[in-house]
């Protein structure tokens, strides 16, 4: 989900709008904004991360002894990871429009 070091498409995308408006830079908004933006990137990243390592365990769990038995019987089946099957197309652009 994280294109560059420190970042993603989004955060990159806004960078590369503040160097358009250098007046940006400065403005505490725009500031929190994009520590907002990158919060919740970072959120999402780290929910995925769990919830894919959810996903490891359980299937761990239904495939081995003893507990194979049990999920065999209660027609417990293994579950897929959470992939983007395109990651690019998914992840829409931040549209920012300034009145000068």
């Amino acid at each position: 989900m994280i294109n560059g070091p420190g970042g993603g498409a989004s955060s990159s995308s806004s960078l590369a709008l503040v160097e358009d408006y250098p007046a940006l830079k400065a403005d505490g908004h725009f500031q929190q904004l994009m520590t907002q933006m990158r919060e919740l990137e970072d959120n999402i990243e780290y929910a995925r991360r769990y919830y894919n390592a959810a996903v490891r365990d359980y299937n761990i769990v239904t495939e081995v002894f003893p507990s194979n038995i049990i999920a065999s019987a209660f027609s417990f089946a293994p579950e897929e990871f959470f992939e983007l099957d395109a990651p690019d197309m998914e992840r829409k652009r931040v549209a920012a429009r300034f009145v000068t």
